[in-house]
């Protein structure tokens, strides 16, 4: 790392991911790109006020939680995100515009605003390898063990964009590979509570900006799936581990079949 680079992130802040339960023995692996509304102290929160950050445009409120929670329930590993997705989104490809916004749901970013092409390699160097490089490692360890893992990325969305009050409590994000979403989608519909389950609503699997379920996954045709949440439901750690344990519950047979540990050939 140059110095230059070092100047991102400096001693007192984090580091640009985390690994929580490492050694779990779920052969499946979370991902938490957004859990962080974290701004390297260099970078003088991009310029916003606190009130901001607390926002949804900083990070998906509620996931570090829910994650928290569904990783005790499953015995699985999962790799964090340190940094705001303000500060580089760890969901887009570096040929996204949106990867460092300038705006976010109308609201200007002034961090972001005519960045040197210095100073983006520096965030990507900092910030964005670095938690690619820890998803691939954990990855790697599984493959090496024999194992093909089921890969989770978590993510939660907030009730009301602009001026749409969405009605979902949860969407499953897919594209080709049916595996996982599909019966989760079933089960989760199937619950006494009623819920409103979005196939792939809000948002959507086939949509290029689900990049870390396709990069890491859908790629090399590891069984997976994206899951987003709304956010007033996983805000609270009561919510969190709500949302946990009906996750699991819905996932628990889908996990359990040895079957879903192999490469998706799509035809």
């Amino acid at each position: 790392m140059t110095s230059s680079d070092a100047s991102i992130i400096g001693p007192d802040d984090p580091a640009p991911y985390s690994i929580i339960n490492e050694r779990g023995k779920a052969s499946v692996l979370l991902a938490g790109d957004h859990v962080s509304n974290v701004i390297p102290k260099s970078l003088d929160n991009l310029g916003l006020d606190e009130a901001t950050l607390q926002q949804h445009i900083a990070y998906d409120i509620g996931t570090r939680k829910l994650i928290y929670h569904l990783v005790e329930h499953l015995d699985a590993p999962a790799v964090l995100a340190g940094y705001s997705r303000l500060v580089v989104d760890l969901n887009r490809s570096l040929e996204d515009p949106s990867v460092m916004p300038e705006v976010s749901d109308d609201v200007v970013i002034p961090g972001n605003q005519n960045m040197s092409r210095e100073h983006r390699n520096e965030r990507i160097h900092c910030c964005y390898t670095p938690y690619r490089k820890a998803i691939d490692t954990m990855l790697h360890r599984c493959r090496e063990n024999g194992v093909v893992p089921a890969f989770i990325s978590i993510h939660s969305f907030t009730p009301q964009m602009a001026g749409f009050v969405r009605p979902w409590h949860a969407g499953i994000l897919w594209d080709k590979d049916p595996r996982i979403p599909l019966p989760l989608m079933a089960n989760l519909c199937a619950h006494p509570d009623g819920f409103n389950i979005g196939d792939n609503e809000p948002y959507s699997g086939k949509h290029p900006a689900d990049y870390t379920i396709d990069h890491h996954a859908e790629a090399a045709g590891l069984p997976h799936v994206s899951i987003e949440i709304r956010q007033d439901l996983v805000d609270t750690e009561d919510g969190a581990e709500r949302w946990a344990t009906i996750l699991h519950d819905a996932l628990r047979e889908i996990l359990q079949d040895p079957e879903l540990y192999q490469v998706w050939q799509s035809v």
